[in-house]
């Protein structure tokens, strides 16, 4: 698709949260993928840690093109998202090459079900509000039950990288101990610069 962009340098950093808050994903319980995608499912042991900075190269390619017509605001407040928990749900089969390896993937929309309280503060510059996003969370989880599980995926995280680098940059620095305010505030200085526009995301 069209949300092709290079590989960002990253910077490996040292674990200092502890196992409690860590997010690892899930040992001995795989996200399902169907057979059209031709590529196996995998169990990530542990997660790459990256640091979101904005030294970092990003290669901007462009923000998808969306039928739907630009949010407009921001909303002051979110209702807060409880995490799914438990095995989670096969993701969808979808007719394009997912825009990086399927480990990474994995590791990002499994974040996405279980830590909703950080994605659902973190936007999004693909131009996906166009879709109606508020966040990077509504990249990647499509429905919940009120209790948190997660009923559908969106697929559209699958294949835009845009929308997998921010996740994953959260996800590292979620696991490094940082506080959604300082994840925030670091997705926003790396990425804010390269694209015109963002998701309508409030503040943590």
């Amino acid at each position: 698709m069209r949300g092709r962009l290079c590989l960002h340098a990253f910077v490996l950093l040292r674990l200092s949260a502890s196992a409690s808050t860590r997010f690892m994903p899930t040992r001995g319980v795989q996200m399902g993928y169907h057979p059209s995608m031709k590529i196996p499912g995998l169990v990530v042991s542990a997660c790459l840690v990256l640091a979101a900075s904005s030294s970092a190269t990003i290669a901007v390619a462009g923000q998808h093109e969306h039928s739907q017509a630009a949010a407009t605001g921001t909303p002051n407040r979110i209702a807060p998202i409880k995490a799914h928990t438990g095995p989670l749900p096969a993701l969808p089969p979808v007719p394009f090459t997912p825009s990086r390896p399927m480990a990474i993937v994995q590791q990002v929309y499994e974040f996405a079900a279980r830590h909703p309280e950080v994605l659902q503060h973190v936007p999004c510059y693909c131009g996906c509000e166009r879709m109606g996003h508020n966040g990077n969370h509504d990249c990647f989880v499509k429905a919940r039950t009120a209790n948190g599980t997660v009923t559908e995926w969106e697929p559209h995280g699958i294949g835009c990288a845009i929308c997998l680098d921010v996740g994953r940059d959260a996800m590292s620095l979620f696991n490094t101990g940082s506080s959604v305010q300082q994840i925030r505030a670091a997705i926003e200085k790396k990425y804010a610069s390269h694209f015109p526009s963002s998701t309508p995301t409030p503040r943590p």
